[in-house]
């Protein structure tokens, strides 16, 4: 698989990574706890090196669940994590004060028996809390040796910029995707000024721009898609007008759904590092194998032309 340099502190990981959340967490009933485990062994196999997980998914399991998989691999690979929620809290209330960073930071690499984190995330930004002040935590951690790069998940233009003027970031994570483009307004121009990466989480619209789910698709256990406007009736029904213009696409193109939504995020900038999840081998490799479909400038511009003029139908979250 090709890689992608990330920042500009020597960060390269392959084109495609995994996003694990949905191998134990809000994606459905729990799998095969070694199985899930060996489709991660899978991906290593297929090429895919960057891994992401966080401390709230499960919570903690989910980085359990990494530890144990990548045991044995750690040199092969990079793992990003997140932290900055309060877990004891009944509501996850954020909490990125130092004390409670630097306590995420150690739970986060003994559950992923590691001695060091490739890339650790402020999973959303806390307000109480100045970002500056995070930033001299990270850095901190950083000296120690505990992380060798760090990001924001989730944060805008300007509280990216306060960031980076303290402690230099590599990459900023948030959702991307052919439904959700806010990130291009303010926040790429900024990545590309500072040189920034951006890894690209929920690339398939947690699923729904792969064409696989309808309205009798199950999210009462395990899955908070149930929960989320853009998966309510009425707003999958009305949302199917993009779906349509993407058979289009994949038609044309002898590709699935799937491949044309994460071959249009590799192409909008050469920084950029999408994160799909999946709990099956063969999407796992249909996943890895969109990297194989490409557009042409103009048809890269038609087709941002014409999703430009499609309205989404419901609120992320």
């Amino acid at each position: 698989m090709n890689k992608r340099k990330l920042g500009q502190n020597d960060f390269t990981t392959s084109e495609i990574g995994f996003g694990c959340m949905g191998l134990n967490h809000d994606r459905g009933p729990a799998k095969d706890r070694q199985q899930m485990i060996q489709l991660i062994h899978r991906a290593i196999d297929l090429g895919i090196t960057m891994f992401d997980t966080a401390e709230v998914y499960g919570p903690y399991t989910n980085e359990e669940l990494v530890g144990d998989a990548l045991e044995g691999k750690r040199k092969n690979v990079k793992i990003a994590t997140k932290g900055g929620f309060d877990i004891s809290s009944p509501e996850l209330s954020l909490d990125s004060r130092p004390e409670k960073l630097v306590q995420s930071i150690e739970g986060s690499l003994k559950r992923l028996k590691t001695d060091y984190i490739d890339l650790y995330y402020i999973h959303r930004i806390d307000p109480k809390v100045p970002i500056e002040e995070v930033a001299e935590t990270i850095g901190k951690m950083i000296k120690e040796g505990k992380i060798l790069n760090w990001g924001l998940s989730e944060a805008d233009a300007q509280t990216i910029r306060k960031a980076h003027a303290v402690q230099p970031i590599t990459t900023i994570q948030s959702e991307y995707s052919l439904w959700w483009r806010e990130q291009e307004k303010e926040v790429f121009p900024l990545l590309e000024e500072l040189g920034i990466g951006f890894i690209a989480y929920s690339p398939l619209g947690r699923g729904y721009l792969t064409g696989k789910l309808n309205l009798d698709t199950d999210f009462s256990q395990n899955d908070n898609r149930g929960n989320l406007p853009r998966f309510q009736k009425e707003a999958m029904i009305e949302n199917q007008k993009l779906l349509g213009f993407l058979k289009k696409i994949a038609e044309e193109k002898g590709a699935t759904l799937a491949q044309i939504s994460l071959a249009w995020v590799l192409s909008q900038k050469p920084w950029i590092v999408p994160i799909p999840g999946t709990t099956k081998e063969f999407r796992l490799r249909e996943n890895i194998e969109s990297s194989s479909f490409t557009f042409s400038e103009l048809e890269l511009k038609q087709i941002n032309d014409s999703l430009s003029k499609i309205d989404i139908f419901g609120d992320r979250y």
